[in-house]
């Protein structure tokens, strides 16, 4: 299992210099903490889960909340000061960077999806902020201190204090729903 965590982490991290090195890595153990807290979210011990996420957090300084729903593949690069709120959705392969928030922005009322569904394939970059219940496409980018609040088509890069779309590959608007993933109830 070390070895295919190293094999996926080489792929993004330079910095890596033997496979027993990733077992260093911060945002490894978060994503390993976070799918144990998952599984008790998920079988309803919501103290339990809470209490492996806030270990978790205290550990690697990265804070996902045991209800946000995480891909395969994902790998959290220093991860310090990041926060994935609770229906947040990350598809497989996601790169985060240092200090990146999907959270939510204080205006969505009830029970539905209040975070950030984020696509296969995406990359966010250190400090960036991303807001509320909308949708980052598949391989698309999000730079460094950007603060999004609007969906991000496939294949474009987000940049910007609010963002903007600068490379889009695409002329559809992303929508945002997440027909692919099954959110959380509470």
């Amino acid at each position: 299992m070390i070895k295919k965590i190293a094999k996926m982490v080489r792929r993004r991290d330079p910095a890596l210099r033997s496979d027993k090195e990733v077992l260093l890595y911060p945002g490894i153990w978060a994503i390993i903490f976070h799918r144990i807290a998952h599984s008790l979210y998920k079988g309803k011990m919501y103290f339990s889960a809470r209490l492996v996420s806030t270990v978790a957090r205290f550990l690697t300084g990265v804070e996902i909340h045991p209800g946000a729903q995480i891909g395969r593949g994902v790998f959290i690069d220093h991860g310090m000061g990041s926060v994935i709120g609770e229906t947040s959705v990350v598809g497989d392969n996601v790169l985060i960077y240092h200090g990146v928030t999907l959270g939510a922005t204080g205006k969505e009322q009830g029970e539905g999806r209040r975070h950030p569904v984020v696509g296969d394939n995406a990359i966010i970059g250190a400090n960036a902020k991303v807001l509320g219940p909308i949708t980052v496409g598949k391989n698309a980018k999000i730079g460094a201190g950007a603060l999004v609040v609007q969906c991000v088509p496939e294949g474009a890069t987000a940049v910007g204090h609010a963002a903007r779309i600068i490379e889009p590959n695409s002329s559809q608007p992303v929508k945002p729903t997440v027909p692919a993933y099954n959110l959380p109830k509470s």
